[in-house]
């Protein structure tokens, strides 16, 4: 499976960044459990105190990865509210699918533990959760301001069922659907969002 690297220039120093990309591509071919601190330093040209030395345990560098990865998915969510609301909607759908398709890896970490039971990195996962539902229900908020909704569906719902479906539409195109294309994947995910309208 290819991947791209996480990038934020200015913001993750050298070393970091090395061992970001190169946890990035193991846990993306094989799954974190499967993938030691030995293989993450020798594919990042470090050694293995170095990777102790930045994040104390794999699992603590694990930990920081989701958080970069979702801060970098936060920037490009992040709305513009000068445009109409389901513009705004339909433009963060689409830059949610192009973020899952320039890093799967990432994408099939975050997706497998969000809804792992337990996961290892729930703590984490929950506070980015909160901050991604933040940004999409502030943009929803702006649809019900702005059109007749059905007001019997709790708003944190429709920002959970917006999330949801972008998260497993974009991860079926990635793995299932390869040839589907993006407005096809964004066409579906805005027929559901629709449904949410009652004008």
């Amino acid at each position: 499976m290819s991947t791209e690297p996480l990038k934020r220039p200015g913001r993750t120093n050298a070393t970091k960044q090395k061992l970001f990309e190169a946890s990035m591509q193991l846990i993306g071919e094989r799954g974190p459990a499967e993938v030691t601190v030995d293989e993450i330093a020798a594919a990042a040209g470090v050694s293995k105190g170095t990777v102790y030395y930045n994040f104390g345990s794999k699992s603590e560098l694990i930990a920081q990865l989701l958080e970069h990865g979702v801060s970098l998915l936060e920037e490009q969510l992040t709305p513009d509210d000068s445009q109409p609301s389901l513009v705004a909607l339909e433009d963060m759908l689409a830059k949610t699918l192009d973020f899952f398709e320039a890093y799967p890896s990432f994408t099939q970490l975050l997706v497998s533990e969000l809804w792992r039971t337990p996961s290892a990195w729930r703590d984490t996962l929950t506070m980015l959760r909160e901050r991604l539902f933040l940004l999409a229900g502030r943009t929803l908020t702006r649809v019900a301001e702005e059109h007749q909704v059905h007001t019997e569906v709790q708003p944190q719902a429709m920002v959970g069922l917006t999330l949801g479906a972008a998260l497993i539409v974009g991860l079926d195109r990635q793995v299932f659907h390869p040839e589907r294309s993006r407005e096809e994947a964004l066409a579906a995910l805005m027929t559901v969002m629709t449904g949410y309208l009652k004008d």
